[in-house]
């Protein structure tokens, strides 16, 4: 009685070909471009005096930019 009484429920479909392989590629793509672009710009515009401070900042915060961002992918 037991086994009639349980309804069978569709599994939902998997995620798809797009999904598991070109979506994480893209991120990857954007977010390294991303965080070389900033930091390459940051070593660029020397401020006098910041030393390494400027490149790392930069690089942190893009890298937490990027993340934000793309994160949900």
């Amino acid at each position: 009685q037991d086994l009639l009484d349980m309804e069978v429920k569709a599994k939902p479909p998997g995620p798809r070909w797009f999904e598991r392989h070109v979506q994480p590629c893209v991120a990857e793509l954007l977010g390294t471009a991303l965080f070389i672009f900033i930091g390459c710009l940051s070593v660029l515009e020397d401020s006098g005096g910041t030393g390494r401070l400027q490149p790392a900042l930069a690089h942190g915060l893009a890298l937490g930019v990027t993340v934000a961002v793309l994160g949900g992918i």
